[in-house]
């Protein structure tokens, strides 16, 4: 079979051809695409140079298509088809409809806050979509991204990956969480000295003993005792409700923590800098109408919470 070069062809001409197979006129054609009589002619014959075949022939007052013009037809106008639903379907993406699985890289924390208000969100706007929550190390979030193999990234990005976007979605900071009727809490505040005397439980993904609140505590020139080091944020309430154990967790976990154990909450008694959560993508998927979805979402829920 003859190798055809599609970069030395108008592909505008399966157009016209398409117009001509509808219209049976060269004029009435010309009108459809919005094009003079002399240009669809033009169009007519390089057509007819292109398939060595007459293709369309005037009968009476209309234009035949040759039994050649019939043999192509179908697959010509199927590609065209073809091409017109791809081009509509990248361009008309429906959340209502839609049945797309979004992978988010996400640590407990930002899933714990931002997973539930986002499906329920879902629930009455878009039924059908799917998540996947992925955990990640922040080392490697630009390749996952890149990749394709997460969608979009929650958490503490100060250095971004380069070819990516970076957009936050809220502020956080801490509180301090106890059992209630704990002897240190008086009239719901902890003084420091109590603060700093106490053992403390501490979650964190990363093996580290040390944080904002040791940093602090060591401006004045305290230390505190950390009892419990875990990764995993179910263990941290019913440790802390069970015991006399004291915790410094994000504003937002603290909140829930403590309607769901019967924790107390209070102010912590040193000054902690507050973070910014945001949300983080590849540039390769921008525009894509998909993910924009998504990041408005995600803001839109963010913003709520």
């Amino acid at each position: 079979m003859k190798s055809i070069n599609l970069a030395a062809i108008d592909l505008n001409l399966l157009v016209a051809f398409e117009a001509l197979m509808e219209q049976r006129s060269v004029t009435k054609a010309a009108e459809k695409l919005q094009i003079g009589q002399p240009a669809m002619s033009a169009s007519l014959n390089r057509l007819r140079g292109l398939f060595e075949d007459d293709l369309f022939v005037r009968l009476g007052r209309q234009m035949h298509p040759t039994v050649k013009a019939q043999a192509i037809a179908p697959s010509i106008l199927a590609a065209l088809q073809q091409i017109r639903h791809t081009i509509t379907s990248s361009q008309s993406f429906n959340a209502t409809n839609s049945n797309r699985t979004f992978n988010i890289g996400s640590a407990d924390y930002s899933s714990f806050v931002i997973v539930p208000p986002l499906l329920q969100f879902c629930q009455q706007n878009a039924p059908f979509i799917n998540f996947n929550t992925i955990g990640f190390e922040k080392d490697s979030v630009g390749d996952l991204l890149e990749h394709g193999m997460i969608d979009i990234a929650l958490g503490v990005f100060p250095n971004p990956p380069r070819q990516t976007q970076l957009e936050p979605i809220f502020q956080e900071r801490f509180l301090g969480i106890v059992r209630q009727g704990h002897s240190a809490l008086r009239n719901g505040t902890m003084s420091l000295e109590a603060f700093s005397q106490l053992s403390h439980g501490l979650m964190t993904v990363r093996r580290d003993r040390t944080g904002a609140i040791d940093q602090a505590l060591q401006a004045q020139n305290l230390q505190r005792r950390i009892a419990l080091i875990t990764p995993h944020m179910l263990i941290l309430p019913f440790a802390i409700a069970s015991s006399d154990l004291v915790a410094a967790v994000p504003q937002r976990i603290a909140l829930n923590m403590a309607k769901s154990c019967n924790l107390a909450i209070f102010e912590l008694p040193i000054e902690t800098p507050s973070w910014t959560v945001s949300m983080l993508w590849s540039v390769l998927c921008d525009r894509d109408e998909e993910h924009q979805w998504l990041r408005n979402t995600i803001k839109s829920v963010a913003g709520q919470i």
